[in-house]
């Protein structure tokens, strides 16, 4: 029997993507175990064995050592875990150091924990520019951070953006830092498995990843943190993972974790080869019955399988609703802050306006996309545009005569 809440097409991988099979089976071996892996009998011992063979996977993964990863429960917890922990420690360290530099398109999990700072802790926030592809202004960090560089605390650029796909300069944004001994925070939550992710080679402090990013279950991620750094625990309890983050560890979660971590960076380069076809070949399909769609974000330096596109003239949450009801799942951006109606920072941030910035969908493919996917699509396309921008026109009419009246 179908299955009526599952989309006959899913190009929202960017939001969450279908688990891995090795991700499933590793969870499903350690649903019928018992055992606390704090305690120190022997089925305790067993689910500690579990944990750091999995600790061990993802840091072989990601070019990091076991001590550095850090588990948590997602994106936002390691998030806010790096940017309050990072910014407690270095105030109290030295109360000069207030100042956190970030970009203005980072998801919303850094940039509200980076508000809630600036509101309640006293911090200093600068948003840094992008350009019009999205790409930040490395010359503006390298004034800010050369203005006072006593005065910063951290600074903190996406690896890569959830909107628009765009590839941040991670290297240079750690140069410029280093260079005035100021940590470095990415939030790599769509980077890993997508593109290469070495956290030795990047030179970045701190950098956050979450398994239903990349092949595995919901609510596990970590933060991989060097040893030298010092991060101010947000939870007190029990000392897990260092005394970081406390807590009973979810055992199962975390053996998804890694597996899926293992096949998404192990396959990476194949996987992007494959998915960034794929999204060529979308946005043709798309421009060709749509000549007016407008593709955002680096055209070269962006994820593989992200696509997004801007359709003047229509409401962006109009079109997600009109595939969606002809079983095409997609998204307007950021599925966390879906369902309000407000443009996208990101596209505002890269000089878009607020009409253009309402007027955007985001493709995105993962590892089980396929070519029907995009002929979906492109069958759709057209007539979902004209409804869209019809309906608009009858609103922008109706909204005239009440003003009107």
């Amino acid at each position: 029997m179908t299955d009526p809440t599952r989309p006959a097409v899913y190009l929202d991988h960017a939001a969450s993507t279908p688990m891995y099979d090795e991700a499933v089976a590793a969870i499903t071996r350690q649903l019928t175990q018992v055992g606390n892996a704090s305690s120190l009998h022997a089925p305790g011992r067993a689910a500690r064995r579990t944990v750091e063979e999995s600790r061990e996977t993802i840091a072989r993964a990601l070019g990091a050592r076991p001590g550095e990863v850090v588990f948590t429960s997602g994106g936002t917890e390691s998030d806010n875990l790096a940017l309050k922990g990072l910014f407690w420690s270095r105030r109290d360290a030295d109360p000069r150091r207030v100042r956190i530099l970030s970009s203005a398109v980072e998801h919303h999990a850094v940039l509200d924990a980076l508000h809630w700072l600036a509101d309640h802790e006293g911090a200093e926030l600068e948003l840094l520019p992008v350009d019009r592809l999205g790409r930040l202004d490395v010359d503006a960090l390298r004034d800010s951070l050369a203005r006072d560089p006593g005065s910063v605390a951290l600074v903190s650029v996406m690896w890569a953006n959830n909107e628009v796909g765009t590839l941040q300069p991670v290297a240079d944004v750690v140069a410029a830092a280093h260079a005035h001994d100021v940590p470095v925070h990415t939030d790599a939550v769509q980077a890993v498995g997508q593109v290469p992710v070495d956290f030795a080679s990047s030179g970045v402090d701190a950098l956050t990843l979450t398994a239903h990013k990349l092949g595995g279950p919901y609510g596990v991620g970590a933060l991989v943190v060097r040893r030298e750094v010092d991060v101010t625990p947000l939870l007190h309890g029990g000392g897990q993972e260092r005394d970081v983050r406390s807590g009973t560890i979810d055992v199962p979660a975390i053996a998804g974790f890694a597996a899926a971590v293992e096949v998404a960076v192990g396959r990476q380069a194949e996987h992007a080869l494959a998915v960034s076809a794929l999204r060529d070949d979308l946005v043709a399909a798309v421009q060709a019955q749509v000549p007016d769609a407008v593709l955002n974000g680096d055209p070269v330096d962006r994820l593989p399988g992200n696509a997004h596109l801007t359709f003047p003239g229509c409401e962006g949450d109009s079109l997600l609703m009109l595939l969606d009801a002809r079983g095409i799942a997609c998204s307007t951006g950021s599925a966390c802050s879906a369902g309000v109606p407000q443009p996208s920072h990101v596209l505002l941030a890269m000089g878009c306006g607020e009409e253009q910035a309402r007027s955007s969908l985001r493709f995105s493919l993962g590892h089980t996309s396929t070519g029907a996917d995009v002929e979906a699509l492109r069958a759709a396309i057209a007539p979902v545009v004209e409804r869209a921008r019809a309906a608009g026109v009858v609103s922008g009419l109706g909204a005239s005569k009440k003003i009107a009246g």
